[in-house]
């Protein structure tokens, strides 16, 4: 199992931020169309598909469900893949930056391969794939500071 986790502070409180990964109408991060697979309100067992964009353009779509919902505190994921199983966690917790309430954001990402193409993958690809996931993560995070700032404004 890999794991990727990428820190940042971001300039709006918990709830805020919290607001703008569970808008799934929304959902941050996604590069096309969301569809809701669940009805009711966010919570565990909420389930929806996204479109995502690799690093060479391509397009892939990517499932997830909610495993735990802490508002505001955490939220944990489940997306299954083909060869590799992933679980994201997003822990937001306060901080301060500037004199101004802001919040510790992390997003660990763990890999586990779940097929023996997977493991495969995993040996060959092992650093690229993780250099490459920290990239998106690292673009997610900029992303939701972007919505949390435009909705706080």
């Amino acid at each position: 199992m890999s794991t990727v986790a990428v820190r940042a502070v971001v300039a709006a409180p918990a709830d805020e931020l919290w607001r703008v990964l569970t808008d799934l109408p929304r959902r941050l991060p996604a590069d096309g169309p969301v569809e809701v697979l669940t009805p009711g309100p966010f919570g565990p067992g909420t389930a929806w598909r996204g479109t995502r964009l690799r690093p060479d353009g391509s397009a892939w779509a990517e499932h997830f469900v909610v495993l735990v919902a802490e508002p505001p505190r955490r939220l944990v994921l489940s997306s299954p893949g083909d060869d590799v199983d992933y679980l994201i966690t997003w822990t937001l917790r306060d901080a301060r930056r500037f004199r101004r309430r802001a919040t510790a954001v992390t997003v660990t990402v763990r890999a586990r391969p779940a097929a023996p193409a997977g493991r495969a993958l995993a040996l060959l690809l092992g650093g690229l794939a993780a250099r490459a996931a920290e990239k998106v993560l690292r673009r997610d995070l900029a992303a939701l500071a972007a919505a949390a700032a435009d909705r706080a404004a």
